[in-house]
């Protein structure tokens, strides 16, 4: 897979993809990730790529030319564009695992009080990591990236996701333990050391509905 980020700010990626999995990844080709500053393709004098909104108000728009220029050079027929925005559709974990079958994502990250409304018919969808407002687009793209990078096939041990919390009919994983059995007095539960693995199933299975009703309820709606 290859992901080329469009950011003006290309420094906040400054090794965020040169850690732990993604990396890793990076190394065994099995994702490429391009940060691209697309203050370079503005025909601005001054690389300028905002300006004040029409009608008035606050803050400064970025303007569509220099985005336009930017995805018109690297989208090919195997392109998907996403456009990150508040008013875009809230991320999930099953949006992931769609987006981690592509071939080319193109993630265009929003800055300043906005973009410039005709940005959006360049993006095939538009996305928010969440129901706050951020400075920008660079983070929610970090989150983007770090999702789905690590369902890329061959990037972890496909069971290390299958167990992910929200897999499941969105219910919360289970609780888990490692040595030692007994810490400050708190043990580790009996059937997880019974050996009985239709036992432990079930118990995992209980606990993760529980989880779920305890902590987000709203999931099992």
């Amino acid at each position: 897979m290859k992901i080329d980020i469009l950011t003006i700010f290309p420094n906040m990626f400054n090794n965020i993809f040169n850690e732990s999995i993604i990396k890793r990844a990076i190394d065994a080709n099995k994702v490429e990730i391009n940060i691209i500053d697309f203050r370079e393709y503005s025909k601005d004098s001054h690389k300028k790529v905002d300006d004040t909104p029409y009608g008035g108000g606050a803050g400064m728009v970025l303007t569509p030319q220099p985005i336009f220029d930017c995805v018109e050079s690297i989208r090919t027929k195997d392109s998907k564009v996403i456009l990150l925005t508040p008013d875009g559709i809230q991320f999930k974990q099953r949006i992931a695992y769609d987006l981690a079958k592509e071939k080319h994502l193109i993630i265009i990250c929003g800055h300043y009080e906005g973009f410039d409304e005709r940005i959006r018919t360049l993006a095939d969808m538009e996305i928010s990591i969440g129901d706050y407002v951020l400075t920008g687009g660079e983070i929610p793209a970090m989150v983007l990236v770090d999702s789905i990078t690590r369902l890329i096939p061959g990037v972890i041990n496909e069971q290390s996701h299958l167990d992910d919390s929200f897999n499941d009919n969105y219910l919360l994983d289970y609780p888990t333990y490692t040595k030692p059995r007994v810490y400050k007095g708190m043990e580790v539960p009996e059937v997880l050391t019974s050996g009985d693995h239709a036992k432990i199933k079930a118990w995992r299975e209980e606990q993760s509905i529980k989880r779920t009703k305890e902590r987000r309820p709203d999931l099992l709606k």
